[in-house]
């Protein structure tokens, strides 16, 4: 049964119809300027009226929809600008047309708008909108005027492009200048941060990116502004103050600098002064309050910028810590000879107690943060260090970590190994932006007395000291110098007895490992040390499990494994492979003769000749006793043919020293070929195992593909039918 179309909805069909207003009516005008009208008051009439009226209502409709999107949230498209720019565009040049061309900057006003306003791609369509309706005026009146298109074309697009490239650089302009005062702002709060002591004065890392370390650092400064702000206010009110202001020792205790104050005056000193001079530096060299009053004015008043009120009366107490160290001063002034008493004295020591109190508060709860961040790395390092599947994951994770916990400039690890009888170390992984650093991973170094063959040869942590001529240190081998490390330490990878390398970790600063972070990365090591040997294990099992123990290529059944996968892939992307068969000539003989250590020696070599001649994309396997397998892919049977022949005759040069005198021998190879000789896995190797089985009857010491077995056969069958 066939269905009836679905028609749309009268209310749909009305939105329909609402929204095609603008389009139409600016297409209409459109078409009647074309067909010459619009040329002047006196040809105005009951049509241009009525268009005139269509675009009136187009402009509002699409102003309408314009603004309905907006107040709802909802992306104002392209069409919407085209419907508005263009209904503008068409009722601009009706103007133009009825009142001549002395009117025509209404457009370049019009078209200066809408670009500046409205996204690129509109702006540009709606240009060639306004090039396209000048023609219709300019060119399209009873007098052609080419010069003065060409002129409204220039214009269109001098003020199109000026306007765009103003408000583009306004408002790059406006963008900068709302970045500089959040960098601003940023900077301030840094550098209270570092007055309050809630981060070092060494730190350098920027707070743009607003994290959550540095969210609550902005707001444990503004808990500290708070709690100074609330102190001032009831030092200013209780001790009926003209200037109450507190100030704060910087991080090299050398300079003052104004935190916060509440005054009638505005030279209270706002840049940095020196601490040592004045009333101010007596109260932070005695660590003691001081009051002092005279009718004749105060000397020694530093706290005002230069020309400031005469004081009379001043109190000012040291902010303290426990321990005795001076943080700053609460200073309170009057201008009238009204000397301070000692309750006034001990109201302002209580006040900057309170306000040393907020500081510490935050000092703490910045410690315990930075402690407990610590220690979430460190576990999470521990964590990724049990994950590690392969010694290199194992090594990526250990040197990130590590870096993340300690701030690292340099970082590498190390593994040592016997070759030949001689220690060689390793720099299997390296971090850092050391120039020197970057050529390390890979190489390898002998046994010296460097500090990481120190390490390995005693087993503990070097240096054990601080060392001051770093530059001068040797750390891998003569030959390799790391410079601009101010700071090293090199941790063993020990697992139980064994010392698989070492660790690496360097800093540019002198002072960057703290006993705690010592303590961690140390414990990290030993972890990573386990996870290598876990991984090592891991690797050497899964060796044992895929290859040969005699002669290191695959074994029979991870040979399986890969005839399935390379079998699957080409067939999915129907291309052809090759499977090459090999059996070595008078194997048996060979055993009986010279030994099996000898017929040993020939399997290892053959192996070797095969894995050589063979390509990196060919699998090399064992098949069985004196059977190797080699599967080829994308390789069709006449290139399988060549490489064959390369290993047979590379097999038949190689001569075999034995205890019994020289010894050669020679190879017999069988060649099957998917999908030409078959389609399944099995059929093949029984084609090539066929094939050669073809070689040993038809003398040995060749290659036979299929074909050559097929026409041997011919061959065979037609001398027998003669």
């Amino acid at each position: 049964m066939t269905s009836l179309p679905e028609f749309p909805s009268p209310g749909r069909l009305l939105r329909l119809a609402v929204r095609s207003v603008p389009a139409a009516a600016s297409l209409a005008t459109f078409i009647h300027l074309a067909r010459g009208g619009f040329r002047g008051l006196n040809t105005l009439g009951w049509t241009e009226a009525a268009l005139v009226g269509c675009l009136l209502v187009g402009i509002a409709v699409a102003a309408w929809r314009r603004a309905m999107r907006g107040a709802v949230g909802a992306v104002v498209d392209l069409r919407d600008d085209l419907d508005l720019g263009g209904a503008l565009l068409s009722a601009a040049f009706v103007v133009v047309a009825i009142g001549g061309g002395d009117l025509f900057p209404i457009v370049y006003l019009l078209m200066a708008f809408l670009v500046a306003f409205l996204p690129r791609n509109a702006g540009l369509t709606l240009l060639g909108v306004a090039l396209v309706y000048d023609a219709l005026v300019t060119l399209g009146g009873p007098v052609p005027n080419a010069t003065g298109y060409l002129t409204h074309a220039a214009f269109l697009a001098l003020f199109s492009g000026l306007y765009h490239l103003v408000l583009a650089a306004r408002i790059a302009a406006a963008r900068r200048a709302e970045s500089d005062a959040v960098q601003k702002r940023i900077r301030e709060v840094e550098e209270r941060a570092r007055t309050f002591r809630l981060v070092s004065s060494g730190t350098q890392d920027s707070f743009s990116g607003m994290s959550s370390d540095e969210k609550w650092l902005v707001a444990s400064v503004k808990e500290i502004e708070g709690a100074v702000q609330a102190a001032l206010e009831i030092a200013e009110t209780g001790l009926r103050t003209y200037t109450c202001a507190a100030f704060l020792l910087t991080s090299d205790d050398r300079s003052l600098k104004l935190y916060d104050c509440r005054s009638g005056s505005e030279r209270v000193q706002r840049e940095r002064f020196n601490a040592g001079e004045g009333i101010i530096g007596g109260v932070l060299k005695r660590r003691a309050p001081v009051r002092m009053n005279s009718p004749n004015g105060l000397k020694g008043v530093t706290h005002y910028d230069g020309g400031g009120p005469a004081v009379q009366a001043l109190l000012a107490v040291p902010i303290l810590e426990a321990s005795g160290l001076v943080r700053g001063v609460l200073v309170a002034d009057r201008l009238a000879n009204e000397p301070f008493s000692d309750q006034d004295e001990k109201l302002l020591s209580t006040i900057a107690g309170e306000v040393l109190r907020s500081i510490e508060v935050e000092r703490v709860m910045s410690y315990i943060r930075k402690t407990r961040d610590e220690k979430d790395r460190f576990f999470r390092a521990i964590e990724e260090l049990n994950r590690a599947g392969s010694p290199d994951q194992v090594f990526v994770a250990v040197l990130e970590s590590t870096r993340q916990l300690a701030g690292l400039d340099f970082c590498a690890v190390t593994l040592v190994s016997e070759v030949d009888g001689k220690r060689m170390h390793r720099v299997v992984r390296m971090s850092g932006v050391t120039a020197q650093g970057q050529a390390l991973s890979g190489q390898s170094f002998e046994d010296n007395n460097g500090l990481v063959a120190n390490v390995v040869r005693y087993g503990a942590p070097l240096p054990g000291r601080d060392i001051k001529a770093m530059d001068r240190q040797i750390i891998f081998d003569d030959e390799t110098q790391i410079r601009g490390l101010g700071a090293l330490k090199i941790f063993p990878l020990v697992a139980g007895d064994r010392i698989l390398g070492t660790l690496v970790a360097g800093s540019r600063k002198k002072a960057a490992f703290e006993q705690d972070v010592l303590r961690m990365i140390e414990v990290i090591a030993i972890q990573a040390a386990q996870a290598v040997l876990r991984a090592q294990l891991y690797e050497q099992m899964e060796r044992m499990a895929t290859t040969d123990g005699l002669t290191g290529l695959y074994n029979h059944r991870t040979f399986q494994a890969k005839a399935d996968e390379v079998l699957a892939q080409s067939r999915r992307y129907q291309r052809k492979f090759s499977l090459i068969l090999t059996d070595v000539d008078h194997f048996k003989s060979v055993n009986d003769t010279y030994g099996h250590p000898t017929g040993d020696q020939v399997l290892k070599g053959v192996a070797r000749i095969i894995k050589t001649m063979a390509r990196d994309t060919d699998i090399v396997a064992r098949y069985g006793g004196e059977e190797f397998v080699i599967i080829m892919p994308e390789t069709d049977a006449k290139g399988a043919f060549t490489i064959s022949e390369r290993i047979r005759e590379a097999v038949k040069a190689e001569t075999f020293q034995t205890e019994m005198g020289p010894l050669k021998i020679t190879m017999s190879l069988g060649i099957a070929t998917f999908p030409d000789s078959a389609m399944e896995k099995q059929q093949l190797i029984d084609l090539a195992d066929q094939c050669l089985y073809h070689s040993k009857r038809n003398g040995r010491n060749q290659s036979v593909t299929v074909d050559i077995m097929q026409g041997g056969r011919k061959q065979l069958k037609a001398a027998n039918a003669s």
